[in-house]
């Protein structure tokens, strides 16, 4: 079975809801649940940080920006599936 990763760089206001196929395996649905918990660590992140200013320089750098969203977007991967979220996600979508 083939599954797609959650890309939240592609998630606008208008796009359709990602939905969870019925038929996955219990793996499956964990790694999907682990997903949507990264994307609300993500968001936490951006939204915590979006006033961060750089402490060692006044200096505008193009790439420090973009770092520090790869950062925050790998640091809510790792995180992901150890905030509660995925844990209750999972438990109900595994009873039905």
């Amino acid at each position: 079975m083939q599954i797609s990763p959650i890309n939240t760089s592609m998630m606008t206001p208008n796009a359709p809801i990602p939905t969870i196929d019925k038929s996955l395996d219990l793996d499956a649905l964990r790694d999907r649940t682990d997903q949507f918990e990264s994307i609300i660590i993500k968001m936490l992140l951006d939204n915590s940080m979006k006033d961060e200013k750089n402490i060692f320089s006044d200096q505008k750098d193009p790439g420090d920006r973009i770092f520090k969203q790869m950062y925050r977007e790998e640091l809510s991967k790792v995180a992901a599936g150890g905030f509660g979220f995925s844990e209750m996600l999972f438990k109900h979508l595994s009873e039905k």
